[in-house]
């Protein structure tokens, strides 16, 4: 999965290893290795972290994969801006005029 900020400027390679609904392993370009999240990802982790090549693709994806693509994903993203939401004040009584009519059940 590719995840851009300010387009191309910050751009994040993560790819998840899952098996029956539980994530194992994955690799985050921004942490540069395999992280594994149980005995059988950590000891899959170790291997992958231990061979030069396979670590060197995965940090190279976030530019050949990631960046390149940029202009076809572009229009599908969704670009995550903060919202702003104002604090809201005290409660206010509803005047009688906008009380709501009684109902019977």
């Amino acid at each position: 999965e590719c995840q851009f900020i300010n387009g191309t400027e910050k751009a994040r390679f993560v790819t998840r290893r899952i098996y029956n609904r539980l994530q194992y392993m994955m690799f985050d370009s921004d942490v540069g290795h395999f992280v594994g999240f149980t005995p059988y990802g950590e000891k899959q982790a170790r291997y992958r972290n231990s061979n030069p090549e396979i670590l060197e693709y995965n940090r190279a994806v976030v530019d050949t994969y990631c960046r390149h693509n940029y202009p076809i994903f572009a229009p599908f993203s969704a670009e995550r801006r903060a919202l702003l939401v104002p604090i809201p004040g005290p409660p206010v009584p509803p005047s009688p005029s906008q009380s709501l009519p009684a109902h019977s059940q």
